[in-house]
């Protein structure tokens, strides 16, 4: 009898390693791994593991809280989320440290338990990622994951240096800026 289960023999966490789509949902439905963060893209998968800090969460905190009471104050409409799914089956799926849909014209997806659908839903405008030990893959393959896939920021948090470095998206490219587009 074949076993068509998909399996890895050794995985590596924190880092990306290559697997199929089918792989890579058998790790996201697995118990033991429950408390991971699962990134896929170009058939390469990431499960962040790492325990996060104080200071990732007070960071996240803080920046969730002021991005929300600077849009409450210039009358701006958002919906935010903390450590939210997004899926495009087959393709791509992400779970950012915090993701924003800003702007009167989205349209938010249902509460459900389930990844967001891309291919259904629009992916957020905002995304922001907190970095201490994920900090050059959050300024490399992720960036350009969330470039593929249309978030138009993405902020990358230095929480070691207190920084944040944000870049606007446009046309599947990303450059540096140094003042929000999407938080005018």
């Amino acid at each position: 009898m074949v076993n068509s289960s998909p399996t890895i023999q050794t995985l590596e966490t924190d880092t990306w390693v290559k697997a199929s789509w089918e792989e890579f949902l058998a790790l996201a439905e697995n118990p033991d791994y429950e408390k991971g963060k699962f990134y896929y893209y170009r058939g390469y998968m990431r499960i962040e593991m790492s325990p996060i800090g104080s200071i990732h969460s007070q960071d996240n905190s803080i920046i969730y809280n002021v991005i929300s009471l600077y849009a409450t104050v210039k009358n701006i409409r958002i919906k935010g989320l903390i450590n939210g799914s997004f899926r495009k089956p087959g393709i791509k799926e992400f779970q950012p440290d915090l993701a924003f849909y800003i702007g009167s014209e989205f349209r938010f997806p249902p509460r459900t338990n389930s990844p967001i659908d891309l291919q259904e839903f629009e992916p957020p405008t905002l995304v922001v990622e907190f970095g201490a030990t994920s900090l050059n893959d959050d300024l490399g393959r992720k960036r350009l994951l969330y470039e593929r896939a249309g978030i138009p920021e993405y902020w990358v948090v230095d929480v070691k240096a207190d920084d944040v470095i944000a870049f606007e998206i446009s046309q599947g490219r990303s450059g540096e800026i140094q003042e929000s587009r999407v938080l005018p």
